[in-house]
């Protein structure tokens, strides 16, 4: 007998031309997904039209049908990325959503989630259809939104997210946890859910532009690399000026990005007087490779909260592929990580210039292929068995 076709609904705030972490890893699922489910199977991706930053807008069509796929994009009105523009936002990816699976049935819910909200309506929308449910959790939003706020919105926040969570996570069948480190955090409060642990990995862009052998150091003054969101995450307001001061004569520093920190940085960077940082607006994946083959150094940071000690940035891997010496300003389970599987990376105490500084003088700033790491983690194999994870999840409610 052949393998039962499957009904499963999609839902992925961010999907391609997107650019988010969140995209790149539903766009490669959804791929892996059509590879190898049954034939007849039926996939619905419901999510925005591209949002991710006003600064790098992309047209997409609203509805896009293309074999088995059937993709809805919910127009959302124009937000900054504070709070309450990010609440209008979900609030109408949630109405658009319900509406767009309106009258449909469905085997199995997967949704992708990184502000938890996306997850909840996942719940929501599989309670609703008598479906199974699979979340993929990309941040704990508990603790960070806990610990970004000030104090008496921290616990405010705390006590209306904290049970959501709780409903959110208790509904699922299967979940997903995209960072090992968040493995103690959910065990120890949900421990009777069923835990995977596909992590995110290197797409096939940055495989391709893999360097095949070793280059020697350039000489000169180094061109350190940051590329992704600068938000108050990322806290480069904080670690920047002082860092570009710092180095100033021996490195000069490209930043890559966008998001609600932005000006802020420019803000501090002013302040400090630095002429070594160039602050440059998102750009597509092919130039941004380009951008990563002139670098000498790429940096990637967090900031000092404790909730960020949990993570696992997508951006090491990108970064780690590409050959590049890699300065990461990261705590917890991220430098943990990264010491373990990346040579020639240098981790320092997030915010902390002076070891920011000593950190970079450890690099060797020679070019070299990481081919182990590269075929470990690449995403294609990664979404391949984070899909057979799905599908059998699927099948088990046919």
């Amino acid at each position: 007998m052949g393998l039962k076709t499957v009904r499963l609904l999609v839902l992925s705030f961010y999907y391609s031309p997107d650019l988010s972490a969140g995209s790149f890893r539903t766009v490669a699922l959804v791929k892996a997904l059509c590879e190898r489910a049954p034939s007849g199977t039926a996939i619905d991706v419901v999510t925005t039209a591209p949002n991710r930053y006003a600064s790098f807008s992309r047209e997409a069509a609203h509805t896009e049908t293309t074999a088995g796929v059937a993709i809805r994009r919910i127009a959302l009105p124009a937000h900054h990325s504070d709070i309450r523009g990010q609440s209008r936002a979900f609030a109408a990816f949630a109405r658009g959503a319900i509406a767009a699976v309106a009258g449909q049935e469905y085997d199995l819910v997967y949704a992708t989630s990184s502000r938890l909200m996306t997850a909840a309506l996942g719940a929501w929308i599989a309670r609703r259809k008598h479906a199974r449910l699979y979340l993929d959790i990309r941040d704990i939003f508990v603790d960070t939104i806990a610990q970004v706020l000030p104090p008496v919105a921290a616990r405010i926040a705390r006590s209306l997210f904290a049970p959501l969570e709780s409903w959110t996570i208790g509904r699922a069948d299967r979940v997903n946890l995209v960072s090992p480190g968040f493995e103690q955090y959910f065990r120890s409060r949900y421990g009777e859910r069923s835990f995977a642990a596909f992590t995110n990995g290197i797409d096939e862009e940055f495989m391709t532009a893999a360097p095949a052998a070793a280059r020697p150091a350039r000489g000169g003054v180094a061109t350190v690399v940051y590329a992704g969101n600068i938000g108050a995450g990322q806290g480069l307001h904080q670690i920047l000026p002082p860092l570009a001061a710092a180095l100033r004569g021996r490195a000069r520093f490209v930043v890559i990005g966008d998001g609600g920190r932005r000006r802020a940085l420019a803000a501090a960077l002013e302040r400090a007087g630095v002429d070594n940082v160039e602050l440059r607006l998102p750009v597509p994946r092919a130039e941004l490779i380009g951008a990563y083959r002139q670098a000498d150094v790429l940096l990637l940071h967090l900031g000092r909260q404790a909730a960020f000690e949990r993570v696992l940035p997508s951006k090491v891997f990108e970064y780690a592929a590409l050959g590049k010496p890699l300065l990461a300003g990261v705590a917890g389970y991220a430098a943990h990580f990264i010491r373990e599987q990346i040579d020639n990376a240098a981790v320092f105490a997030p915010c902390d210039t002076a070891a920011a500084v000593r950190a970079f003088e450890l690099l060797d700033l020679a070019e070299r292929p990481r081919p182990g790491f590269v075929a470990k983690y690449a995403r294609a194999q990664i979404s391949a068995a984070l899909a057979d994870d799905v599908l059998a999840l699927a099948r088990r409610g046919t």
